[in-house]
């Protein structure tokens, strides 16, 4: 898979980086206030000016048109510039190929170039909290009068949504139809009237995500996205886009960079002849070098055109668990320091490590929780039968 990289994409990995070494990256990741959003807002905007948003989108919607493995290595030269995930990363990831495949050409005429900009920040509204991992279980309801959907529910775990201009949101319009059926998908204004939105402080001490009250807020009709009560297929769409190439390549590189910070930490401190400590190193390292190998084998077999499908909860599964020994692992081997909170004269790499820690305990619940994961990969890769549901 390395020669495949090399061959296809030194260009694209030669040219980001000489563009990021003249246009340095924000040192924040995640924002806290307005003015912090702005910044990283401001930040895709020169990103977008140069190309470098959205490369996954084909030419005609302003992207590049890049192969997976181009992703990949954008991805990568990100995570090691110590960029800040995009502002706009859900409309950008998310809602930009649902509108190339399910919207209308007023749509996607209307949002898309502002998707690419940071001009409209898009954040997503699928998560309810009576649901759980049932999204189909979905309770938000959307009543059509004359040119007006009228949506009353709520919403949680949405990214930025107090600094998004819009929401792609799923909604029942039909609620006497089977679970899966009469569901809509809206594009949701997130100023209107009726909808109120309330951080969610995190264990890190940042509030990204976000619960979003929704009290008849007007919607046209004209902003359905795909064919009405059929909400489900567009949001397959949707969520197939979720995770992938991207997602993983990120998160390989960013372990790497963790894994980095470990091995240095303990040959400054004269631990790596330790027995105990140089197994848990040993460990961390298969868990990173399994992770890598699995990603280039699944590029490759995007390269070739294949589609990954379930086997996507492989990645999954595993990344979430290895994620979160490795940080483990950092805080048992070099103790007490590696739990300094940032802006300590004495945290390891300015405290990322405890946040690495505290972030990882929600990979095993987020983007699909682990049993879920596991189901999958138990009824679909394995044929294993399904549990009987109870009368």
């Amino acid at each position: 898979m390395t020669t495949v990289l090399q061959e296809h994409d030194q260009g694209l990995r030669d040219e980001l980086r000489a563009w990021l070494s003249k246009h340095p990256p924000p040192t924040m990741h995640v924002a806290a206030t307005r003015e912090e959003a702005e910044t990283l807002r401001e930040w895709q905007r020169q990103l977008n000016e140069a190309h470098w948003v959205g490369i996954h989108w084909p030419v005609e919607y302003g992207g590049r048109g890049a192969s997976a493995a181009q992703v990949a290595v954008y991805n990568e030269e990100l995570a090691r510039a110590d960029a800040p995930p995009l502002l706009g990363r859900a409309g950008v990831s998310l809602v930009g190929p649902t509108l190339m495949a399910h919207g209308t050409d007023e749509q996607r005429r209307r949002w898309m170039p502002r998707i690419l900009s940071g001009d409209d920040v898009w954040c997503q509204l699928f998560s309810e909290p009576d649901a759980g991992s049932d999204l189909a279980h979905l309770s938000t309801r959307a009543e059509k009068t004359g040119g007006l959907y009228r949506v009353t529910g709520q919403k949680v775990w949405s990214s930025y949504a107090r600094f998004a201009d819009w929401g792609i949101a799923l909604v029942r319009t039909d609620p006497g139809a089977p679970s899966h059926k009469g569901i809509s998908m809206l594009a949701l204004p997130m100023r209107a009237k009726g909808v109120y939105v309330r951080p969610l402080r995190q264990i890190t001490g940042d509030s990204e995500f976000n619960e979003v009250f929704l009290d008849d807020v007007e919607v046209p009709v004209e902003h359905l996205i795909g064919p009405e009560h059929a909400g489900w297929g567009v949001a397959n769409t949707t969520l197939a886009n979720e995770r992938g190439a991207a997602f993983v390549w990120k998160e390989q590189v960013l372990l790497e960079v963790a894994l980095g910070v470990l091995f240095k930490s303990c040959a400054r401190r004269q631990q790596l002849q330790d027995p105990l400590t140089r197994q848990r190193l040993a460990a961390s390292w298969i868990d990173v070098e399994l992770f890598r190998w699995h990603n280039r084998r699944t590029l490759a077999r995007l390269a070739r055109g294949e589609e990954i499908g379930s086997e996507s909860s492989l990645v999954k599964l595993f990344w979430a668990g290895m994620s979160q020994r490795l940080y483990e692992s950092a805080v048992s081997v070099l103790g007490a320091d590696a739990l300094l909170l940032p802006r300590d004269e004495h945290a390891i790499d300015d405290g990322r490590l405890v946040l690495g820690l505290l972030a990882s305990r929600a990979n095993s619940i987020m983007g699909g929780t682990s049993e879920i994961q596991r189901n999958v990969i138990g009824e679909r890769l394995l044929g294993l039968p399904r549990e009987p549901r109870p009368r």
